[in-house]
């Protein structure tokens, strides 16, 4: 007996835990976004955070599109020929790129990246008293540091995912020409007649949504952080490990949302 009211007062400790993390981001998300639509505004750092997220994430995310698209042409194309069906490969490579891929992995690969930095940077600040010091200076810290990378990643990821779509069809395009003998006007023909707009408009809605969760969860996470470089590092990890996770969830749930 008494075993059983460890376990349940285990797993209630861990639901109440859960539910109070929960409860403290909402509050941060909102906090944050109701110092974006308040002045004063700090074009600056938006400006830096926009080129930190949009930018110099373009390398990563283009590589990881581009090979994505080619290697699911070759999958889709090894699967359809057991059928018969080789000619839906471009259908196939466009839908899933639009609609999945291209918003997904560019979210995850910038939640590797983004979401990390953020963390580390804001962490520092943190155990080394600066977010203190800001506040001292009669500066909003949350408006200062949170707001500008919060608008920053909702409005540049859906950038990046428009250059990963047009990457990933590109492999595709690629493979599908010069591997597998599709002719390039069929190919593209028929990649151009099968995708829709809202095909193209779920992955850009999905895009942003994922540019604020990076954003807030490196944000949150660096802004709570305690205890030193030790502090920092755990914020860092938590800070990617949970981005990584609400993309995922979120995926399913914007996708039942568009097409369910």
């Amino acid at each position: 007996m008494t075993l059983i009211l460890n376990v349940l007062a285990a797993i209630g400790r861990g639901v109440l835990g859960a539910c109070r993390s929960v409860g403290a981001i909402a509050l941060f998300a909102l906090d944050g976004v109701s110092h974006i639509l308040r002045p004063p505004f700090y074009p600056r750092l938006f400006g830096r955070a926009f080129l930190e997220i949009g930018y110099f994430s373009l390398p990563v995310v283009s590589l990881t599109a581009i090979f994505t698209g080619m290697v699911l042409a070759l999958q889709s194309y090894s699967g359809f020929s057991r059928f018969g069906a080789e000619s839906a490969v471009a259908n196939v490579v466009v839908l899933s790129i639009t609609r999945e891929l291209g918003p997904v992995l560019a979210g995850l690969m910038v939640a590797g990246r983004i979401g990390a930095a953020f963390a580390a940077e804001i962490g520092t600040m943190r155990v080394t008293d600066q977010i203190d010091a800001l506040t001292t200076l009669s500066t909003n810290p949350m408006k200062y540091l949170v707001a500008p990378r919060l608008l920053a990643g909702t409005l540049a990821m859906p950038l990046l995912v428009v250059v990963a779509d047009i990457l990933g069809v590109m492999g595709g395009w690629l493979v599908g020409t010069t591997k597998l003998g599709f002719g390039s006007t069929t190919y593209l023909a028929s990649t151009l007649n099968f995708m829709q707009a809202e095909d193209v408009i779920s992955g850009l809605v999905k895009a942003a949504v994922f540019g604020f969760v990076i954003t807030l969860m490196g944000c949150y996470h660096g802004y709570n952080s305690r205890g030193g470089a030790q502090g920092v590092g755990g914020a860092t990890t938590a800070a990617v490990v949970s981005s990584s996770i609400l993309i995922l969830a979120l995926d399913y749930v914007l996708t039942e949302m568009f097409f369910g």
